[in-house]
């Protein structure tokens, strides 16, 4: 019986030793598999227009990277811009190149990554824009200098005109301006204005006689508003390919020359092809696919 015991002893030392070494075993495949993971933290501001494919990127790359925190905010590109500049944030984003909001002393000490494209879509309340569902330039360039104020001007129904525009910090509107307005500004003092895409798009939803414009993949999943085609031609991402639709702009996510490890895996991961299957499905373009000349 003694026998028996000291075997029944010895067999359960062993399985104990078995599972502490397969434990260990684990926790050094865990650590292996850690090690080549990126941490630190990053920091970004700027475009609201790219914010959308900014947070789906920063949510793809925690997943190989858990320990990593990213933390991302809007308030348009020369925030974004100078607070990179400034050092505040880590990455700034920006619908229109730094040097259009910065002095070329900044500029000088950033790194432009263009990571796609964007298209401007013109946007308005259903209850207008199903019954004028295309604008000539000309007539965008009246309603939002304000100088036509009432949609029977334009062929729609008897109802005042309600512009929600973006501040002047706003790449998106400088784009808009540009390409839609032909550099007429835009007339600020008689708008509803707002700093964030998301919230222009509910504001022109809810407000009736209400026309604004807004980054295409804010409208994927959201039909709230009526999409406004101008001189004929939709905003897709079709039409921007072509040329035929010229509100568009590449959009920047811009970093210090010599920017910290963690900010270069994520935009390293940003520009992957691993990830460029992603671009299209969020609503902007890939660059590769633009087949116009125009230098934005």
């Amino acid at each position: 019986m003694k026998w028996k015991k000291a075997v029944l002893v010895a067999l359960s030392a062993m399985m104990v030793i078995g599972v502490v070494a397969g434990c260990g075993s684990q926790q050094a495949k865990t650590e292996k598999k850690d090690a080549g993971a990126v941490t630190g933290s990053i920091t970004g501001s700027g475009s609201s227009a790219l914010l959308p494919l900014a947070k789906d990127a920063a949510d793809k790359f925690k997943t190989t990277n858990p320990k990593i925190t990213i933390s991302l905010n809007a308030g348009g590109s020369g925030t974004g811009l100078k607070q990179l500049a400034d050092g505040s944030v880590d990455m700034g984003n920006s619908d229109v190149p730094a040097e259009t909001k910065l002095s070329a002393s900044q500029v000088e000490k950033l790194l432009d990554h263009k990571v796609c494209v964007m298209t401007v879509s013109v946007i308005a309340n259903k209850d207008v824009g199903t019954v004028v569902p295309n604008l000539t330039r000309q007539q965008l360039q009246d309603v939002f200098s304000a100088k036509v104020t009432n949609w029977k001007d334009v062929g729609g129904p008897d109802k005042a005109i309600v512009l929600v525009t973006r501040p002047k910090t706003s790449g998106t509107r400088a784009l808009f301006e540009k390409y839609a307005l032909g550099g007429i500004e835009e007339a600020s003092n008689k708008a509803l204005e707002t700093d964030n895409s998301g919230l222009l798009v509910q504001n022109v939803a809810q407000n009736s006689g209400a026309i604004g414009y807004v980054a295409l993949p804010y409208l994927i999943n959201d039909k709230s508003v009526a999409s406004i085609s101008i001189d004929g031609v939709a905003p897709t991402l079709e039409n921007t390919y072509n040329g035929t639709y010229a509100v568009w702009g590449y959009e920047h996510i811009y970093t210090k020359k010599d920017p910290k490890p963690a900010v270069k895996a994520f935009i390293d991961f940003v520009l992957s092809s691993e990830y460029g299957q992603r671009i299209e499905e969020l609503g902007y373009g890939m660059s590769s696919k633009m087949k116009t000349t125009e230098v934005h």
